[in-house]
């Protein structure tokens, strides 16, 4: 099992702890968040991981290449940052052979184990292209909210409105199917997974709502809660 993990963000709402360490290596309880996902997507079966980089890269590199995860981690350096949408296409090979992958932004921590996520995933396989992890969110007007049905089927979505219809939002945590690569390589002009794919996979992705603690910790208000 695969997994591309989003770790190449700046980190400008996390300054100044980001001045000096890229936003994927700051530390939760004292362990970076990289190693986090990487610790607990290889304890459900992902033995190769991809992961894109480009602020403070090195620091990244070096991370890596001195863990226990440098022979399961290919490291992609984006001299120009790509976009979520447009890093997954760009490394959609990557992937290709794959029966399903995860795909995830790495600046969001939650305490799920996600077996259950990959169960659900799996139980559903032959009826979706995606399935997205969401959560109940206190702040919904920064989120993309989830309309789903009665078979937590995505009916419609909502990114970052103003006057938002719900408080179930996306994740930004992904089992995508290899159903959906064909669209994706196919795909040309997308640059924001959230803004461009997902609205165009309404009717088409499962949603899987974790009970568990969830939060984006991209910003100093909300990281301070976790340091």
């Amino acid at each position: 099992m695969k997994a591309i993990l989003l770790s190449a963000g700046i980190g400008k709402r996390l300054r100044p702890f980001t001045y000096d360490i890229p936003k994927c290596l700051i530390p939760i309880k004292g362990k970076p968040i990289l190693q986090i996902w990487l610790e607990k997507l290889t304890s459900i079966g992902v033995n190769q991981f991809l992961i894109n980089t480009h602020y403070l890269h090195d620091k990244v590199y070096s991370f890596i290449t001195n863990s226990i995860f440098k022979d399961k981690v290919k490291i992609i350096y984006e001299n120009k940052l790509l976009g979520t949408a447009g890093t997954l296409i760009k490394n959609i090979d990557f992937v290709k052979n794959e029966k399903f992958f995860f795909f995830l932004h790495v600046d969001n921590y939650t305490t799920d184990n996600l077996k259950n996520f990959l169960n659900y995933h799996n139980k559903n396989l032959n009826n979706n292209i995606l399935t997205m992890m969401t959560f109940k969110t206190l702040h919904p007007k920064s989120c993309g909210i989830v309309i789903k049905d009665e078979k937590n089927v995505l009916v419609d979505y909502f990114e970052k409105v103003k006057k938002p219809p719900g408080n179930e939002a996306n994740a930004a945590i992904y089992i995508i199917s290899h159903k959906l690569i064909s669209f994706l390589k196919k795909s040309k002009g997308y640059i924001d997974f959230s803004k461009d794919i997902v609205p165009e996979l309404v009717n088409k992705i499962l949603c899987y709502k974790t009970e568990k603690m969830f939060n984006d910790i991209g910003s100093v208000m909300n990281y301070a809660k976790f340091r």
